[in-house]
């Protein structure tokens, strides 16, 4: 098949969306498959074609969006030919759009003018681009209203719609969507991130809490320096901060402030390889967003026999199973998220074992071998 994979943040944007879509793209492209991608210009300058190891991007003009650190758009009058020319020279068999916003609703249009099979992915819920917002709460709210009325025109087009958890399906159809999306979840490649049965891991002489991602509002990554403040300090707990963001400047000082900073990481963004190392030494991995449509750091880290301590919102609860792999906090109380780490810091070295490997044994049904099989099979419409 001819795949166009149609993309509004893509490579090297660092978001799970992003990720998502590259490692599709390329899953497909080792299936067999002309895989082509069509996102937006990482930098200024004109529209231009690049490829990445087979995989083909054509990449539109785009410009900085002011409000947000790294996002760039692209405006429709700049790009509109630009897609139809694309879809006409290119004719592909199936347009798989990850988002609603400019890029994909014109590939939608365009798509189904010319009868092309779409297929719709959401990983977008608008508290992602609320804090980016420099507008009152009363116009955040009509914001919510319209963006979720136009995530509806946009996907209702599409001849499938999906969404990477039961929850998120469930989230989009109350707010509109039409009532046929499908679960179809990200995936994970899960013997990536398995220690090898001879491999030795270097823990370190003090306990480690983990968070990977980016340093963002909705991430809530101040309440985790807020309950390692908590913890007593002769339990010498220290936490490791993988990622950037606008919010790190804030967060090295409110761990100085808390007089944690001594006890608190801040790795920025990391190599593949270092990824993993660190999830197979962290002690426990804490994901404190509120925004999380799935959560691929946390399958990561699960996928490492690492036990979990999650927000108790969004699809964070399908990861927890409560006391077995870990535990769920109150979102916005450090004191129960403190508590919450020291019943799995404070277990016996053998209960954490067996909480880890029942952590990796919950990500089985994640295989990205099964994502890219579903999407096949929606490919060629032989599945919704």
């Amino acid at each position: 098949m001819k795949i166009l994979i149609t993309a509004e943040t893509y490579p090297p944007d660092v978001n799970g969306s992003a990720q998502f879509a590259r490692r599709l793209a390329h899953g497909m492209l080792g299936r067999g498959h002309e895989v082509h991608v069509a996102a937006a210009m990482p930098t200024s300058g004109a529209s231009r074609i690049m490829t990445d190891d087979g995989v083909v991007e054509h990449r539109f003009r785009s410009h900085h969006a002011f409000t947000h650190p790294y996002f760039r758009i692209c405006l429709p009058w700049e790009i509109a030919r630009e897609v139809s020319r694309l879809l006409d020279e290119l004719r592909p068999d199936v347009v798989h759009v990850q988002c609603h916003y400019i890029v994909g609703r014109i590939m939608v249009r365009e798509a189904v003018r010319r009868g092309i099979r779409v297929v719709g992915t959401n990983h977008f819920i608008p508290e992602n681009i609320e804090p980016f917002l420099p507008f009152p709460q009363w116009f955040i709210r009509g914001y919510r209203k319209v963006s979720w009325w136009d995530i509806a025109r946009v996907y209702g087009r599409c001849d499938v719609i999906t969404a990477p958890t039961p929850l998120a399906v469930r989230t989009m159809v109350d707010n509109g969507v039409p009532d046929r999306a499908v679960a179809v979840s990200n995936g994970i490649d899960a013997g990536h991130y398995q220690a090898a049965a001879d491999e030795q891991i270097q823990h370190p002489e003090h306990p480690v809490v983990l968070f990977c991602g980016r340093l963002a509002v909705e991430k809530n990554v101040n309440e985790l320096i807020e309950a390692l403040a908590l913890i007593p300090r002769e339990k010498n707990v220290h936490a490791e901060i993988v990622g950037e963001g606008e919010q790190r400047e804030r967060l090295v000082k409110l761990a100085h402030e808390r007089g944690v900073a001594d006890r608190v990481h801040f790795l920025g963004f990391l190599t593949d390889d270092e990824l993993r190392r660190a999830y197979l030494r962290a002690d426990v991995f804490c994901q404190p967003g509120t925004a999380e449509l799935q959560s691929l750091v946390t399958l990561e880290a699960m996928s490492a026999s690492t036990p979990v301590v999650l927000a108790n919102a969004r699809a964070l609860p399908h990861l927890a199973d409560e006391g077995r792999n870990g535990y769920l906090f109150a979102p916005g109380s450090p004191g129960d998220l403190a508590h919450k780490l020291q019943l799995v810091l404070d277990a016996p070295p053998e209960q954490r074992r067996v909480m880890g490997e029942h952590s990796r044994r919950m990500v089985e049904q994640h295989s990205f071998a099964r994502t890219l099989d579903t999407f096949e099979r929606i490919y060629r419409g032989e599945s919704r």
